[in-house]
């Protein structure tokens, strides 16, 4: 795909009558970056590059549509795979050991995290990656957005990825996932122990037809899961650290103290509270389930148990 987005620039510039020198003029980079570019060598080109090129060579948003392709082929085939699968799923359960999952990151955040433990060539190829964790995010948006269900370990809140400052902004974040009726936040407080999913992360995915998809992921790998009996044994994993999790209302109280500094201070719940305010809160709502904020799930849009 790199190779045939050069293609396409060389071809648009030899019809538009530029050297290389005089189109990276205008796209404010040297001539040796196209020349890069056409060559399919070196750095892959940014997605503002890739928009200032679509202008300057008149591509009418040619180059632009090519570039996500162009990015995709950094990543394993599992790891497209995902993505793929993702951009599809109407309900999104996800459990997240270490980092908070791409989709509720913020810019910032997303940043430190894909700044640590990547072998990126350059600065480029770093905003390469977060303008496109920042475009995936646009989903939770739309009108065909999934149900998004997240659990994090207690860890997720306490380390200050990107320091101080980036982390009270993502935890600013999460909590303003609370005003948004298709997101559920919960936290699973270190009291809970040993799980099973202890050395990663795990997502279940729901397609449109029914069917159920499954990802483990660790630090370096990433596992797609799709045979059925081993989707529905992570499905039920996932459940039971659902279950284990604080309740949202909890979860959101949590996420704020420890944003506003008083974690050390903050008092966290004993399972049997836990337990009493979660039937308190079903008692509430007349027996049907609540997510973060107070407001019910709409019956159509629950994730599958």
């Amino acid at each position: 795909m790199a190779a045939l987005f050069g293609a396409r620039v060389r071809k648009l510039r030899l019809a538009a009558g530029l050297t290389q020198v005089e189109l990276g003029e205008m796209v404010h980079v040297v001539g040796t970056r196209i020349t890069q570019i056409e060559r399919a060598s070196g750095a892959r080109p940014t997605l503002e590059l890739a928009r200032a090129l679509d202008v300057a060579l008149g591509a009418d948003d040619l180059l632009v549509e090519l570039w996500p392709f162009v990015y995709r082929e950094a990543f394993p085939d599992w790891s497209r795979k995902f993505m793929e699968y993702s951009e599809r799923a109407v309900a999104v359960r996800e459990y997240a050991a270490h980092v908070v999952p791409g989709l509720l990151q913020t810019e910032d955040y997303a940043r430190a995290v894909l700044r640590v433990g990547r072998t990126l060539g350059s600065a480029e190829q770093l905003e390469e990656r977060v303008a496109l964790r920042m475009g995936r995010q646009q989903r939770l948006g739309s009108p065909d957005r999934p149900e998004l269900w997240v659990v994090l370990d207690e860890a997720v809140l306490r380390r200050p990825v990107g320091g101080q400052a980036v982390m009270r902004e993502q935890l600013a974040r999460l909590l303003r996932t609370a005003t948004e009726p298709h997101i559920t936040v919960q936290v699973l407080p270190f009291d809970q122990g040993e799980h099973d999913v202890m050395g990663g992360s795990l997502t279940v995915l729901t397609m449109p037809d029914g069917t159920e998809i499954a990802y483990t992921e660790g630090a370096h790998y990433g596992q797609l899961v799709e045979d059925p009996d081993e989707v529905r044994s992570f499905a039920l994993t996932y459940d039971r650290l659902r279950a284990a999790a604080l309740p949202p209302l909890m979860s959101l109280d949590m996420i704020r103290s420890v944003r506003e500094d008083n974690h050390r201070g903050a008092k966290v719940p004993s399972r049997s509270d836990r337990r009493r305010l979660a039937q308190e809160q079903l008692q509430q709502s007349g027996g049907r389930q609540l997510r973060g904020g107070g407001r019910r799930i709409p019956r159509g849009r629950r994730p599958r148990p």
